[in-house]
């Protein structure tokens, strides 16, 4: 087994570790979570599962479905679910009551919120506002974005503007309609700025859609706080809300009554018992949703929120970034120089909550690490991706976690 090198050794990690635990705000979230005795570094592509989860579920199907069956729409709250559950989910984005839905998939919102906003800012008139044909694409985005992002071009006759997120100021101009970003990149883990690129798209008289996927239940968002007009997110991350858990909406208030959805379902009709031929939009955030709610899925993602009851933002991101920092120091101490290459940006304002590192054979060195319980992810063609989330994991398992990386990447490189 390799031995630690660099400024600190293994007993100096060892006992950082222990004294970073002691002092860990939110230590007694862990045993809120279904965790065995390996290292889980993949929450930001599928949270752990929450204990409590399984009873509530039973309880759905057993006694809600079993026993009460159609009476729980009304009885057991089926029906107003997807904005009570959004309203749970709003703090969390930073986001007042009344402006979340939960619903559909982050691909199916993404869709609406694009379509709708191009709509949107073409209905407000005004010199040039027809002419707004270009919808700006963060180019570092996860494809489904960039494919959804085509579709809606399509679909309202606009292009599409590849950009790096740094750039996007410099590209907006007065056909400029709408501008799709990643809070995080998903690869590196890169924070991009929030608040600087929605003040960039509306002094240029855009409309912007974040993708909050990697950030939502990371890091404090400020939605509000910074006027963002529309976000997207997934619940399955680090909101542990299960594998295919389904995504929310967030639309400003202010929009709600301009959100021209382009799939206008029956659930999100204003009166949507009255079957009535013609298509009348509810007057708030409910018109964000299409048609019936995936009621199991919902219903445990509303349980899986519970763990939040509590819980700061503010120290759910101080502890992201130590983790981060530590884990990326005991990188430092234990792996042979020059087997891995950090791309996670050192500064704290432009890091999400993942450290991304590249490495030859990371595809095969991740599977052997998972064979030795430390669970992260590869991503094509060369990137080892280790999730951090705040909630469960330990300084000790940060430890660990480069330990069992060095030792595999030593016993590589020797043929062992």
């Amino acid at each position: 087994m390799s031995e630690a090198r660099g400024p600190a050794g293994r007993a100096d990690v060892e006992a950082k570790a222990k004294e970073l635990d002691a002092g860990d705000q939110l230590a007694a979230k862990r045993a809120e979570f279904v965790l065995d005795d390996g290292v889980y570094l993949d929450g930001n592509s599928l949270g752990a599962l929450p204990v409590h989860v399984e009873a509530r579920v039973v309880d759905v199907i057993s006694r809600q479905w079993g026993s009460l069956r159609i009476r729980s729409w009304a009885e057991s709250g089926w029906w107003t679910a997807p904005e009570r559950i959004g309203d749970r989910v709003a703090p969390l984005i930073g986001a007042a009551p009344g402006q979340v839905v939960v619903s559909d998939s982050t691909s199916v919102n993404v869709f609406k919120a694009l379509v709708a906003a191009v709509r949107m800012i073409r209905d407000e008139g005004g010199a040039g506002a027809a002419a707004r044909d270009e919808i700006v694409v963060d180019a570092t985005t996860f494809p489904t974005d960039g494919y959804i992002a085509e579709s809606a071009a399509r679909l309202t006759n606009c292009r599409i503007v590849p950009a790096d997120p740094a750039d996007v100021p410099g590209l907006l101009g007065p056909r400029t309609a709408v501008v799709l970003l990643n809070h995080a990149d998903y690869r590196a883990g890169r924070l991009h700025d929030l608040p600087g690129l929605t003040a960039a798209v509306h002094a240029a008289g855009a409309l912007v859609v974040w993708d909050l996927c990697h950030t939502a239940g990371a890091l404090p968002v400020g939605l509000d706080e910074h006027g963002v007009d529309l976000a997207v997110g997934c619940t399955y991350k680090y909101l542990n809300g299960g594998p295919g858990s389904p995504a929310f909406l967030y639309v400003r208030r202010g929009l709600q009554d301009r959100f021209d959805t382009p799939l206008p379902g029956w659930n999100s009709h204003v009166e949507p018992f009255g079957m009535r031929p013609g298509y009348e939009p509810a007057a708030d955030i409910t018109r964000g949703r299409v048609g019936t709610p995936d009621i199991l899925s919902l219903l445990a993602l509303d349980a899986a929120l519970d763990v939040w009851e509590g819980v700061s933002m503010t120290a759910v991101r101080a502890k992201s970034l130590a983790l981060t920092d530590f884990f990326l120091e005991c990188v430092e101490a234990y792996v042979p120089a020059g087997h891995v290459e950090s791309i996670t940006p050192v500064a704290h304002a432009e890091r999400g909550s993942q450290v991304a590192l590249r490495c030859p054979d990371a595809e095969g060195v991740m599977k052997r690490l998972v064979q030795q319980g430390v669970v992260g992810d590869f991503r094509p063609p060369d990137l080892l991706r280790f999730g951090f989330t705040p909630l469960y994991l330990t300084f000790a398992d940060a430890e660990r976690a480069a330990r069992v990386l060095g030792r595999t990447l030593a016993e590589a490189s020797t043929g062992s």
